[in-house]
């Protein structure tokens, strides 16, 4: 399946929301099309090149559709828009069009059925909570309750501040499960470095 490009500096994941800012103009050109078809975009993360001007050298392997939920005329005169993360795909192909947007060839990835939270989640849970605390998290209406291990996985993967290719293997994983013990490892690792 073909799908526009918005390639970012950020991991984008399932049921997570980010504010974007729109003002070049092969972004609003797909927005124009995206709203008037009822279509989202996707999110890939750069991993070589930069978010504005010419199209990144490198992208990252997995990317996360975007779903437009609300857009606005912010105070300096772009356009505000809030997605939120949809279905991950797997990028298998890009081309750069005319006016510098890059569209790529993608293919869905599976979702396995939703699994609850668990006890033994307890402490990844009170963390995610006390994220909501954050004024950018609690801005973007996230963190605190979350349905299923997958929301909670996807979420701290997301909030938390680490290594953008570890967050792209993250948005790869079909395993709640594996998702979970990976970001806990993790955890031991940043609070270490937190501590040095």
């Amino acid at each position: 399946m073909s799908l526009p490009l918005f390639p970012l500096n950020t991991t984008l994941f399932p049921g997570c929301r980010l504010d974007l800012q729109l003002f070049e103009a092969r972004y609003l050109d797909m927005l124009g099309r995206c709203l008037k078809q009822g279509t989202g975009f996707g999110v890939v993360t750069i991993l070589d090149g930069r978010e504005t001007g010419a199209a990144p050298d490198r992208l990252g392997t997995y990317g996360c559709e975007a779903l437009i939920r609300d857009w606005q005329q912010q105070s300096n005169g772009l356009l505000g828009i809030r997605v939120e993360g949809g279905r991950r795909f797997r990028l298998l192909s890009q081309e750069e069009q005319a006016d510098h947007l890059v569209v790529g060839e993608v293919e869905w990835l599976p979702e396995a059925a939703p699994q609850p939270v668990r006890d033994a989640d307890g402490d990844l849970l009170a963390l995610l909570v006390a994220l909501a605390q954050h004024p950018m998290v609690a801005g973007l209406d996230m963190g605190g309750e979350v349905a299923d291990r997958q929301a909670l996985g996807c979420q701290l993967a997301y909030l938390l501040p680490f290594e953008p290719r570890l967050k792209l293997a993250w948005l790869g994983l079909d395993d709640q499960g594996q998702r979970l013990a990976d970001i806990e490892r993790h955890l031991v690792d940043l609070q270490g470095d937190f501590q040095a």
